[in-house]
């Protein structure tokens, strides 16, 4: 006899399928993965849990793809890894890549310079409050300039 929780899963697999964007079922309602209702409708989404799980892989592909492209970035300090990191995660390492004169100025420790270019990009005028802060990390290297309102531990808040 199979073992229930390696039944139920190949069960619901070939059920289901398997989707990595989100879709709209049958029905009308947002989904993903293996039949995961996000849909708010129907109570659908994501529990915390997941969401940081989500963005510690999320976090560790790109960290990955920064260390494949400009493996210098792990000898910074955290406050200036952060900031580069930040970037990937939100633009895509392949963008964060385009901002060669940014990144110049970091390899080189001319960090000013790096938070002038960073400001005077068009991502500085998407995002203003968080690129100001993210160039002031890069400035000045300190971690209060992202400005963070909890010393607790990531994931033990309620909302980040």
């Amino acid at each position: 006899m199979a073992d229930f929780d390696d039944l139920i899963v190949r069960l619901l697999y070939r059920d289901e399928g398997f989707r990595r964007s989100s879709y709209l079922d049958s029905l009308g309602y947002a989904t993903i993965g293996i039949g995961r209702c996000i849909d708010a409708r129907k109570g659908g989404g994501l529990t915390q849990s997941e969401a940081f799980s989500l963005l510690r892989n999320d976090i560790g592909e790109k960290s990955a793809a920064l260390d494949a492209a400009i493996p210098w970035w792990k000898g910074l300090d955290p406050v200036r890894r952060a900031v580069l990191l930040s970037m990937a995660y939100q633009l895509g390492a392949a963008v964060l890549l385009g901002f060669r004169n940014t990144l110049k100025a970091v390899k080189e420790g001319r960090y000013a310079d790096a938070a002038t270019t960073m400001m005077k990009s068009k991502w500085a005028t998407q995002v203003p409050l968080r690129a100001s802060r993210l160039a002031d990390a890069m400035r000045t290297g300190s971690e209060g300039a992202f400005k963070l309102t909890s010393t607790r531990r990531a994931g033990s808040r309620r909302s980040p």
